[in-house]
């Protein structure tokens, strides 16, 4: 991760790939779910909403052959980065973006992908990648009879409470490395009692825990070094 570079790492397999060339600019659009409303005597007001869904578009190009501009040590077929996006978009998963050398890392899906050839030059593709922050929720079925009778507890000797766990959404508290995927590749900053959210877990992996702020990845780390806050 020396330099700029912006990076996709799919959930599904923790697949990560760069892109080949840097996008000429990179914006992220945060924006509110504000309303404006007529109030009678007073005139219009603005009504202040939560937050929206940040988005994030890339320009920028496929090189056929290797060029002076590339930003990777080893350039892959155009295919293989145009699949690679398709196979996220066709299963309806979701990936994280991460830019180097900055604070951004935000898990993503993607809203729509276009790609092809312009005036006439077949030695790169180009094409337009819209993003769109992916947050977690789960939903909770609610039971409302209020006829079931409520077991009674039968007296006993008191159970030893079970070692706290944690999954995906727990409130942890985080001492240790940082890194870009879940596989060690990337590392980065250290965490040292930091409140965090679990992201996503990994299962098998090195560093299988994915942890970040308000729906927003820092980084993977290892099991020892997440405790539930």
């Amino acid at each position: 991760m020396d330099g700029f570079g912006v990076f996709l790492t799919y959930y599904k397999n923790n697949k990560t790939i760069q892109l080949p060339v840097n996008p000429a600019e990179l914006k992220l659009k945060y924006e509110g779910d504000d309303q404006s409303q007529t109030v009678v005597n007073l005139g219009e007001i603005n009504r202040l909403g939560n937050l929206k869904l940040v988005d994030i578009t890339i320009e920028s190009t496929f090189p056929l052959n290797e060029t002076t501009y590339i930003a990777v040590d080893e350039l892959q077929e155009p295919e293989y980065y145009i699949d690679f996006i398709k196979k996220i978009q066709k299963t309806k998963g979701h990936m994280q973006v991460v830019v180097a050398n900055t604070k951004i890392s935000l898990a993503m899906t993607i809203s729509s992908f276009e790609y092809g050839f312009e005036d006439g030059y077949d030695e790169e593709y180009k094409y337009t990648l819209e993003l769109k922050q992916y947050r977690e929720f789960k939903a909770i079925k609610v039971s409302t009879s209020k006829n079931k009778k409520k077991k009674k507890s039968k007296k006993g000797k008191k159970r030893i409470s079970p070692p706290k766990k944690f999954g995906v959404g727990s409130s942890v508290v985080v001492n240790g490395r940082l890194y870009m995927d879940s596989n060690g590749n990337g590392p980065g900053g250290y965490e040292k009692n930091a409140k965090r959210t679990v992201i996503n877990i990994a299962t098998g992996h090195k560093f299988p825990i994915c942890v970040g702020i308000n729906g927003s990845a820092r980084g993977w780390v290892r099991k020892s070094d997440v405790k539930k806050a």
